[in-house]
Parts: structure tokens; sequence; C-alpha cells
């Protein structure tokens, strides 16, 4: 008797699974198809796409998941002060729940580990498709913006301090959260359906469009590197501030701005190298973030906002792009949201359709 009352609970968690991941077949679809892309670009130019970034980004999520199970448990039993703590945990983890959520989040998850290592490569081979020849024009478009100054000169009275300098390079590196628990935040959390495969297509076409068909028309290497990759010497001024300020106090992108130079002279094309300023992916996703979050909460729309607002600020005054980056990318990713949601929104309509045809050439038993 207990059997047969649990058979149709667990028929409706079927269904809704199932629901749920035909309705995110657009993300699955044009993913794989833009990673099959990829590939066949890499291989063109003789780069072997092999599936070690596929471990590398595996490692980084499984990392994360074990930082926000322990700090979940350890909330948890801040909480609760059980008096068996492992049973309670195991009711927490082991909740038909909590299961349900996880295992229908997998794919998207999946989407995000499987293709960003083959974005990431398509970014270190922008060299292989074309020569970084825009610089001076976004230099010139800058200065024209900013009445003939360059934007990092007009922002060097605010933040111009090493201790601001040393907090918005802090702020800057923590983008890098936005792609590991904002991720599993927009797989996992029991939110819109609808934001979040908006986001999730957004999220993939940023990283191919923006990222990688952009990045390479528009190949520069941003005011940090003009001066030793192309013999500019118009940022050494802001170099020189930048290395001044962290003699005083660390700066934390400098470190990897040199990484980055070292790897390029290398010839490196592991997930995270590659050097490219217009546009920046930095802005892109922080904007894609303000713009899905907002739909979930008016407070976290509004953090959200103020992060994009200083991560383009922060990318301009810490030399990794000019202004104009920002501007680019904010534009493509406002076009990408309102692209994702029609594509969205086409694809349900055709699901229904497809499903009201069934049901009408369904002839009932008599």
């Amino acid at each position: 008797m207990n059997d047969t009352a649990i058979v149709p609970p667990m028929q409706t968690l079927e269904q809704s699974a199932a629901r749920r991941w035909l309705g995110e077949v657009p993300i699955y679809a044009i993913g794989l198809a833009l990673m099959a892309l990829c590939i066949g670009l890499l291989m063109s130019r003789g780069v072997n796409p092999s599936i070690e970034g596929i471990f590398v980004n595996a490692r980084l999520f499984g990392m994360f998941v074990v930082v926000l199970v322990a700090w979940d448990a350890g909330r948890q039993l801040y909480r609760a002060r059980p008096v068996s703590p492992v049973a309670h945990l195991k009711a927490r983890y082991a909740d038909p729940g909590l299961i349900r959520t996880i295992r229908a989040g997998l794919p998207l998850l999946a989407v995000a580990i499987v293709l960003l290592p083959y974005f990431s490569k398509m970014k270190a081979a922008i060299p292989l498709f074309n020569d970084y020849t825009w610089d001076q024009a976004f230099i010139e478009w800058d200065r024209a913006i900013f009445f003939g100054h360059d934007a990092w000169q007009v922002l060097q009275p605010v933040f111009g301090y090493p201790v601001v300098t040393a907090f918005l390079a802090l702020l800057y590196q923590l983008w890098f959260l936005l792609l590991y628990p904002g991720v599993m935040f927009f797989a996992f959390a029991r939110i819109d359906s609808d934001v979040r495969r908006q986001f999730f297509l957004s999220y993939v076409l940023s990283w191919t469009l923006i990222g990688g068909a952009m990045a390479t028309w528009l190949a520069s290497v941003g005011p940090c590197f003009v001066g030793p990759m192309l013999g500019n010497p118009a940022f050494d001024a802001q170099m020189a501030y930048l290395n001044s300020a962290n003699q005083q106090i660390p700066i934390m992108v400098l470190p990897v701005q040199e990484m980055l130079l070292e790897w390029y002279g290398k010839a490196e094309n592991g997930l995270g190298s590659g050097i490219t300023a217009m546009p920046s992916m930095h802005c892109a996703i922080a904007f894609l973030y303000w713009l899905a979050m907002r739909r979930i909460s008016p407070r976290l729309g509004v953090f959200f906002g103020v992060f994009f607002v200083i991560t383009w600020i922060g990318s301009v005054h810490l030399a990794y792009h000019y202004a104009v980056d920002g501007l680019v990318s904010l534009i493509a990713v406002a076009a990408i949201w309102k692209a994702s949601q029609a594509i969205i929104a086409a694809w349900d309509a055709a699901v229904a359709a497809r499903q009201a045809t069934l049901r009408t050439n369904t002839v009932p038993a008599e």
C-alpha cells in the first residue's frame, strides 16, 4: 500500500524534470552547435581542442561545491544545534526535494563546465585569426569621449590612491565568482524558469559572440599590454602609477597581467589564458548578472548594478580596458539578452503548439 502511494509523486517529479529539460533544449542545442564551431575553427588553425580544460573547469566547480556545502553545513548546525549533527545533515542532504533540484540543474551545469574551456581557447587563439590592430582606434575613441584625455586620466583624481586601487583590484578579481558560484545559483536556485533560461542562453551567446567573434574581429590588447606587445608608450604613465602603488599595497591584478603576458609569449591556450581588450568580458558578464538579478530581486538588482559600474571603472583604472570596451559590451549584452528572450519564447510557443496538436489528434478510448 505504501509503494502504491509513492508512485504518483515520483511520476510527477520525473515529469517536472522532463518539462524543465525540454524547456532548456535551445540552450543545449545552441551551446553544442557553438562548441562544435569553436572546435572546428581551432582545428583549422592546428590547435588541439583537447578535453583537458573540461577537467580543469570541473575541478574548479567541484572546489566551489565543497566550499558551499561546508558553509551550508556549518550554518545549519549553528542554527539548529542538533543532538546528532550527522543525522541532521543526513536528513538535509538526503531530502528528496533537494536531490530533485540538483538533478534538474545538472544539464545546465554541464553546459557551463564543457563549453567555457573551448570559448577560452578561442580567446587564446585570436592571433591565429587576426592581428592586434585596433588599439589605436579605441584610444582615439576614448579621447574623443573624454575631450582629449585617456579615460584613466579622468578617473585618476578620484581613484588614484593606492588603497583605493588595491580595493578595486580585489573586487575585479572577485568577478571570478560569477563564473562558478554564480552559475551554480542560476542552475539550481528556485527562480523563475524564464529568467534561468534567458540567463544561460545569454551566457553562452555572450562568451561566443562577444568573447569570441567580436574579440577576434576587434582584436586589441588593452592599455596594460599595448606597451610590451605593440611598443606603444601611451599608457606607460598609468602602468608606472600601478607599479608604484603596488610598492605600498599589493595590487592583485599586476601578477595576473604578468602571467597573461608570459602565457602569450609561450603560446599557452589553457583555461583563462589569452589576451583581448575589446569587448570586455568582465563588463559583459557583470552587466548580464544585473539584467538577470533585477528580475529576481530588486535588492540583488541594485547590488549587481553597483558591481557592474565598479567593474567597468576597475577595468579602466587597472589598465585592462579602454572605456569603450565596456560600452560596446553593454550594448552587445543588451542585444543578446533581448534575442535570448525571443528565442526562448519562440521555443515555448513551438512546444505548446506541438503539444496542442498531439492532444487534438489523440482519439480518446471509448
